[in-house]
C-alpha cells in the first residue's frame, strides 16, 4: 500500500513538473508572437501649448518580422492608436535575411495612417545595396527619411523640431562622433525631438540639450530578468544601462523601444515585442 502511494505521489509530481514545463514553453512562445503597446507621457514646459496631446507612435527593429499577413496586427495597433506621426527608428530590415517586400508593404500601409519619419539602423548599413532599393521605394511611398538633418513639425501655426541621424555603421563606428554628425539646430529655443537608433549615446544627447530622444537597437536586453532588466544588448554588452523604457537626465528624456523583431538571437525571454506610443504634454507647473 505504501509503495502504491509513493508511486502515485511520484506520478502526480511528474505530471505537475511536465505541466509547468509546457506552460513555461507556451508562455515563451506567446511572448514572442504577440505585440505589447506601451504608453509614455513626456511632460515639458518647453513644449508649445498647441502640441500638448501630440501623439507619436514608434516602431523600431522590425527586422523583417511579420505579425499577421502583411503585418496586419501591427498595422491594426497603429490604426487604433491614431497617432499624429509614426517614427521608425532603424533596423526595419535584417541584413541576414533581407526582405524588401515585407519592409515596404509595412511602410506603404503605415503612411496611410499618419506621416512617417525614418532613420537608419546598423542593419541598413550592413545591407547597403538592398537598403538603397528600399529607400527609393520608401521615399516614393511618402516616408520622410532623415539623414543627419532637421525638419519642422507644424500644428495649428505652431512648430517643434525633429532631427534624425544615420546609424554610425554608415560612416564607421570607430570614427563616429555624434557631436560632429549632429546638425546645428535651427532654433535653440524650440522643443527638439531626436530620432537615433542608438541609445548608448545618451550622455551626448543630454549634452546637446535634446528634449526627447526616441531610440531602439537594444532589443530590450533580449532576455529580461526580474528586478534586473535586460541581459545583453548590442554595443552595450552584459546588463546594458539603456535597454528599454524611459530615461531622464537634465531635462532630456529618452525612450528606448524593445523593438519588434529579432536578429542574431531568434528568441526573446520575458521581453515581448513592443510598439511605443509617446504623448507629449505641456507642463504648466
Amino acid at each position: 500500500m505504501a509503495k502504491e502511494n509513493l508511486k502515485q505521489r511520484k506520478k502526480i509530481f511528474r505530471n505537475i513538473i511536465l505541466s509547468l514545463i509546457v506552460l513555461f514553453i507556451a508562455w515563451i512562445i506567446w511572448g514572442n508572437i504577440t505585440i505589447e503597446t506601451d504608453h509614455f507621457e513626456i511632460k515639458s514646459p518647453r513644449l508649445p501649448r498647441k502640441f500638448s496631446g501630440y501623439k507619436i507612435a514608434q516602431i523600431s527593429d522590425l527586422h523583417n518580422a511579420e505579425f499577421g499577413k502583411n503585418n496586419s496586427r501591427l498595422i491594426s495597433i497603429l490604426q487604433e492608436e491614431q497617432p499624429d506621426i509614426i517614427v521608425i527608428t532603424g533596423d526595419l530590415i535584417d541584413s541576414n535575411r533581407t526582405d524588401i517586400d515585407i519592409a515596404y508593404t509595412f511602410v506603404e500601409q503605415a503612411v496611410t495612417i499618419a506621416p512617417c519619419y525614418y532613420v537608419t539602423g546598423n542593419h541598413e548599413a550592413w545591407a547597403r545595396t538592398q537598403y538603397g532599393m528600399l529607400e527609393e521605394k520608401m521615399t516614393s511611398a511618402g516616408v520622410t527619411i532623415l539623414h543627419d538633418q532637421i525638419i519642422s513639425l507644424e500644428k495649428n501655426d505652431s512648430d517643434i523640431q525633429m532631427m534624425g541621424v544615420d546609424d554610425p555603421d554608415f560612416s564607421g563606428y570607430d570614427e563616429y562622433s555624434f557631436e560632429t554628425q549632429l546638425p546645428e539646430t535651427k532654433n535653440q529655443d524650440d522643443y527638439m525631438i531626436l530620432l537615433s537608433h542608438r541609445p548608448e549615446f545618451f550622455d551626448s544627447y543630454v549634452e546637446k540639450n535634446i528634449d526627447l530622444v526616441l531610440s531602439g537597437h537594444a532589443h530590450g536586453g533580449q532576455f529580461r530578468l526580474p528586478f534586473i532588466g535586460g541581459l545583453i544588448a548590442p554595443n552595450q554588452g552584459l546588463f546594458p544601462k539603456y535597454d528599454a523604457g524611459l530615461y531622464r537626465e537634465n531635462g532630456t528624456h529618452m525612450v528606448v523601444s524593445r523593438g519588434i523583431g529579432n536578429s542574431v538571437i531568434p528568441v526573446r525571454f520575458n521581453d515581448r515585442p513592443e510598439v511605443v506610443i509617446v504623448t507629449l504634454t505641456r507642463d504648466e507647473a
